[in-house]
């Protein structure tokens, strides 16, 4: 009898074991697809990746809020940023790319 105890002691621990794997993948997935690409939101040299002809991927933005860079932000909050620029200007994201802020 003990050893058979034991035997579904260690059967249920490895079930819960996997099941918590299973859990933790499932969030993961799930918050990653919360997220989008928000461009025009990032400042030079800290978007998140590709920008555009002429970049490879994240930190080659040439230009603050470049129209083609972007950055993964929650999906619900992408259009709804607001950034104030030193000239004055309020620019806000958007989940497509944009033409605005172009490098020469």
């Amino acid at each position: 009898m003990s050893k058979k105890i034991v035997s579904s002691a260690v059967a249920g621990a490895v079930a819960i074991a996997v099941s918590a794997v299973v859990t933790m993948g499932v969030t993961t997935t799930g918050a990653q697809a919360a997220n989008i690409k928000c461009f025009g939101i990032a400042k030079a040299g800290k978007n998140d990746c590709a920008a555009g002809p002429g970049t490879t991927c994240a930190g080659t933005s040439k230009v603050d809020y470049q129209g083609n860079a972007w950055s993964l932000v929650d999906a619900a909050n992408c259009e709804s940023v607001m950034i104030k620029t030193m000239d004055g200007k309020t620019i806000m994201g958007s989940a497509s790319a944009l033409k605005r802020n172009m490098p020469s």
